[in-house]
């Protein structure tokens, strides 16, 4: 009663191809294929690559920029 057969999935997938298509569901299956494996490509990046040199202390022009941050006074 738990648990279905290879029968039962057989038949929900031949009623979900009928209801949306195989066009479509070739299209979504593509869609979420791609964005896996940008996702992996960006993990891959994140984690490969050396770290982010901070705003502070970006180089421009082959010049580093120091930022010194102040407040604003409320005069």
């Amino acid at each position: 009663m738990g648990s279905f057969s290879i029968w039962h999935w057989l038949v929900v997938l031949v009623i979900v191809a009928l209801i949306f298509g195989t066009k479509k569901l070739r299209n979504i299956g593509s869609d979420l294929g791609g964005a896996v494996k940008g996702f992996k490509e960006g993990m891959k990046d994140a984690n490969g690559d050396k770290p982010a040199e901070p705003i502070a202390q970006q180089r421009v022009s082959g010049e580093t920029i120091d930022v010194q941050a102040k407040e604003k006074s409320n005069s």
